[in-house]
Parts: C-alpha cells; structure tokens; sequence
C-alpha cells in the first residue's frame, strides 16, 4: 500500500460533518458550488460585482442541486497575485454575509488561506467551513485556529504557493508523497482538536498533467484516511491542455473526470457547473444501486 498505514486510524469513516450545529451528510456525494468574487478568476472573475448578481448565481447554484456554497475573494490559479487581508475581507464579508442572509439553510465554505480571514468571517456570519487550499503551509497559526473556530476543515494539498506552484514540481511518487504529506497534516490538525477534517488531494496545485492523472488514477487509495474526500477538477488546465482547447470548452471534459472522481470515491466535487455534476451523481448512483 501506498499510504502510510497510520492515518487509518484517525477516526471511523465519516459520513457527515458538523457545520454549526447541522449535520452534513455524504452517504451520497455531493456538490459544492463555487462563487469567485474576484475580478481576475479564471471562469468568472469580475461578473459578480452586486449583491443581486451573486445572490442570482447562489439561486442558480441551490436550485441546480448545490449542497455547499464555496466563495473564494482571491484567485489561486497559477501565477496570481497576493492581495491584503484587508481587499480579501472587503470582497468576501459582504458576500458571506448576504448568501447566509438569504439562504440560512445552505452551508457556506471559505476560501481562505488566511486565519485571520477565517476568524473574522465567522466573527461576522457564524460557523463555515474553511477551505484551505495552502494546506496549513502559508499560514502557520492556521491549524491551531480552525481548532479553537472548531469549524470543519478542507486541507488541501500543495506544493509551494499559487504563485510558483507551477514552476516546476516535482515528486519521488506523487500519490505516496501526496499521501505522506496529508497524513502528517491530518496528525497535526487532530493534535488540535479538529473534529471534522476533510482532505482534497490538490489537482493543479503544485502537481504537473502526469502527477494530476496519476491522482486521479489512484483516488480510491485516500480512503485509507476514513474522511471525507473533496475534488476539484472543474475546467481545469489538466483538462483542456490534453483536449487542446480553452477553459471555456472544458465542461464536458469535466464532467468526464468528475465521473472518475466519483468511481474512485470523491464525496464532494467542488464544481463551477452544478447541473450537469448533480447529473453525473445520480448516474453514478443509479450504478452504484445496480451492483
């Protein structure tokens, strides 16, 4: 096995996580729809600048079968730049707080790397689920905060950092390094008194086309952690750089991998396209159901 063998024995397989008292559940995958209130994001970046527009998109999202609303107020693509804490909780405190407003029901997710960000947020609108795509690696005090927050956790794994990320990784063996590395961290967060982690294994972060396919090819091996498993793959540059086309063309591409995803386990697919992921789930359920 591939894996180290003692992140098994973290905790029992979880089925559900703790989002403020709720219970969120994954007997069935679901789906975390995204919202990007940047002007430079790769799929939406600078077209949901009002409150009515990102409330429209949320609808969207909700009606179309979204479990998780994700809003993310900095673009982590390769090569993007760092704004302030103060730009990054000017765009994302007034959206969270308009989407909990009027859709309390629907869990929320942060994108943030930053703690403090994470503090703040939930200072302001109550318990989210913070969405790390750093992995703990920017921020050192994040670990230890989430712990005090006690707010479910997506550690996600990088190497480097959105901005040199993709200059030129490299690994012995990704899915082993991959796995070492998220069992180091998931230690660490339950040191912390994390309850409810949830471990995405980084397609694009810091991983070239062969290590993102490797991972994808060997996504059933995560299970070894019993938690939850979150996968992004939504129009990614893994995707139309082997079909040789834009970002924009990439949906049935992703709906391609998504479907992968899921037969190697995925329990959240973080997705910019909800229907046709929500599609992807009931076929693959339909299967499931047949065997």
């Amino acid at each position: 096995m591939l894996i180290t063998q003692s992140a098994g024995r973290f905790l029992k397989r979880k089925r559900s996580i703790n989002v403020g008292g709720d219970l969120l559940d994954f007997t069935e995958p679901c789906i975390m729809g995204v919202i990007n209130v940047t002007p430079d994001s790769f799929y939406d970046g600078g077209t949901l600048n009002t409150e009515v527009e990102i409330l429209g998109r949320v609808e969207q999202l909700v009606s179309e079968g979204a479990a998780i609303i994700d809003v993310g107020s900095i673009s982590t693509r390769p090569g993007a730049e760092m704004i302030s804490t103060k730009d990054e909780l000017s765009r994302l405190i007034p959206a969270v707080a308009a989407i909990r407003k009027h859709f309390p029901e629907v869990p929320i997710s942060v994108d943030t790397f930053r703690s403090w960000v994470a503090v703040r947020v939930i200072e302001e609108i109550g318990p989210v689920i913070v969405n790390d795509i750093s992995g703990g690696s920017i921020d050192a005090k994040m670990f230890e905060t989430i712990g005090k927050l006690q707010v479910p956790y997506v550690l996600t794994h990088i190497q480097g950092t959105p901005a040199n990320m993709q200059e030129d990784p490299w690994y012995k063996d990704v899915v082993h390094d991959v796995s070492a590395e998220l069992s180091d961290s998931v230690r660490k967060l339950t040191r912390y008194g994390v309850a409810d982690v949830l471990i995405d294994p980084g397609f694009g972060f810091g991983k070239n086309l062969d290590h993102n396919y490797k991972l994808l090819n060997r996504l059933d091996s995560l299970k070894v952690f019993q938690l939850p498993v979150v996968v992004g793959l939504s129009r990614k540059s893994m995707i139309w750089k082997v079909l040789e086309i834009t970002p924009e063309e990439s949906l049935n591409g992703t709906t391609v991998l998504n479907t992968m995803a899921l037969l190697g386990g995925a329990d959240i697919l973080r997705v910019h396209d909800v229907k046709p992921a929500m599609e992807a789930i009931r076929l693959f359920m339909q299967l499931k159901e047949s065997l």
